[in-house]
């Protein structure tokens, strides 16, 4: 099989700053392989959660056109400034403040009407809600994306999943850390067929699902 191919994200070389502006692993390959998989057309409203510093949000909308609500109800760890003052920050410097909407927000509490959006995209940020605040709150989550998507609506989801088998202890390093509770981050991980089910139990019809190839 050929290496996937990421003509939109390589044109952007400047690794430092993609990897520290973007949330977790995979930078704008991510999100381009998350917006070809939803086929994301201009013009689309999308909703983004947990943008971070709104650096994959401003990506979105310069290269696929999408008209971005982006929210996120965090201050950022590094220096304090809420997670949209740094989409604006962001959307400056891509030229696309006009198509770009920052709220400190986050699910279930969207307070939007239903039936709004055509996409909601979302990575490396709901496993979070999983691991820390429980699989029942996850499942809140779950439920508020279904209902604010349109009929026929997509919901691109992107987290750290494990395979089928416990996590090896030599990796028990990477999955421990401040911040998820005496478990750690291992917690956050779970296998593509226990999301599948919360998202099928919140109404979503499962298209595709699957480790991402560069993962």
């Amino acid at each position: 099989m050929p290496p996937q191919a990421y003509p939109k994200a390589d044109k952007y070389t400047d690794l430092n700053t993609i990897y520290t502006e973007c949330s977790g692993p995979g930078g704008l390959r991510l999100t381009e392989f998350m917006a070809e998989k939803m086929g994301l057309r201009p013009g689309a409203r999308l909703r983004d959660i947990g943008i971070e510093r709104g650096y994959q949000t401003c990506f979105l909308v310069k290269e696929y056109g999408a008209q971005v609500i982006g929210l996120d109800p965090d201050d950022d760890r590094t220096d304090g400034i809420p997670h949209v003052e740094h989409l604006y920050r962001n959307s400056r410097a891509w030229g696309v403040e006009n198509q770009v909407i920052g709220l400190k927000l986050g699910v279930p509490e969207t307070h939007f009407a239903s039936n709004t959006f055509d996409y909601v995209h979302s990575t490396t940020t709901l496993e979070m809600v999983r691991g820390i605040l429980g699989a029942d709150f996850y499942r809140k989550c779950l439920d508020e994306i279904y209902r604010i998507l349109r009929p026929g609506g997509i919901f691109g989801l992107g987290e750290p999943m494990h395979l089928d088998v416990p996590i090896p202890a030599d990796l028990s390093i990477y999955t421990s850390g401040e911040g998820a509770g005496p478990e750690g981050w291992a917690k956050c991980f779970a296998t593509i067929a226990e999301t599948e089910a919360a998202c099928r139990a919140a109404g979503f019809e499962i298209i595709e699902a699957a480790y991402a190839p560069d993962a």
